[in-house]
């Protein structure tokens, strides 16, 4: 797919004629308004295991580590205009949720992000009040992970990516790269690009991305089975039509009863797992947001 760049706020329309766009909504209200933490608008929640798709076996909520994980949320702070997220306290291991106190059906959305390296992060959409289960643009800036592609948080487990990232450091700065299969720690298989509507190379994706500095995440949500579109510093970077989408574990109607036509819109901090530990989230990594908005359609 050719890079599609974005003038101004209003983005291509995939239906394939023009829409009015309304003025867009800021999601945070004046620090005045807020908690002590200056997050109005939001609620903070915690990162727990979900079943894998509706139907699926549900987690052991007795269990030691889903207690330990319900009782945490991850640090989230703002100053001036920026809103920080860690894992709380710095590599314990334990990620949270931000979601947005509303919920919407059709709409664009957009926001600033700057991560560390490691730091696996996404935003979910049409996910649930707890943010626990939705589709989930990844933001995985670490080793083997994807900017732009999806994953069906607790509705299917599917991952609709088309590459995969690694890094060149140089001192404090990290320069992305396309990833070595050789040395992955997630395997690209066949099945993963073979899920997206439309997908830009490695190559757009890596000319769009500003590797030291503020990205501009676009996400463009639309339908009962929503077509979910995203943009990179206005570069388009994949496309998917969860209508149409055939994987083992996704159920379309029961992913759509579970959610329902709205949703929140969840920032993620992920927790540590036997596989990755710290190459998911490092010890002392950050990832910084600011400048949420949103154009209900």
């Amino acid at each position: 797919m050719s890079p599609i760049r974005w003038p101004g706020r209003k983005m291509p329309d995939t239906r394939g004629e023009s829409a009015p766009v309304a003025l867009p909504t800021p999601l945070l209200r004046p620090a005045a308004a807020a908690g002590p933490d200056g997050l109005a608008g939001w609620h903070r929640t915690a990162r727990v295991p979900v079943p894998r798709w509706p139907g699926a076996e549900e987690p052991d909520r007795d269990s030691e580590a889903f207690q330990r994980a319900a009782l945490n949320t991850a640090r989230w702070s703002r100053e001036g205009d920026v809103i920080t997220s860690s894992q709380e306290p710095p590599g314990s291991g334990l990620g949270g949720y931000l979601v947005s106190d509303a919920a919407y059906d059709d709409f664009e959305f957009e926001i600033d992000v700057w991560p560390d390296w490691p730091a696996d992060t996404g935003i979910l959409v049409r996910a649930t009040p707890d943010g626990t289960r939705g589709f989930q643009i990844l933001l995985d800036h670490r080793k083997s992970g994807n900017i732009g592609g999806f994953f069906g948080n607790g509705i299917g487990s599917f991952h609709a990516i088309a590459f995969t990232l690694d890094a060149e450091r140089d001192g404090d700065t990290v320069r992305l790269i396309a990833e070595d299969p050789a040395t992955t720690l997630e395997p690209m298989t066949a099945d993963k690009p073979a899920l997206l509507a439309e997908t830009a190379t490695v190559s757009e994706f890596l000319a769009a991305w500003n590797p030291s500095g503020w990205n501009r995440v676009s996400i463009r949500c639309e339908g009962t089975y929503p077509v979910i579109t995203t943009w990179i510093n206005g570069v388009r970077i994949a496309r998917l039509d969860t209508g149409t989408l055939e994987h083992p574990h996704y159920d379309r109607e029961a992913v759509a009863k579970l959610l329902g036509e709205r949703g929140h819109i969840a920032l993620e901090v992920h927790d540590h797992d036997a596989r990755m530990g710290v190459d998911r989230w490092g010890a002392d990594a950050v990832v910084r947001w600011r400048n949420p908005r949103i154009t209900e359609l």
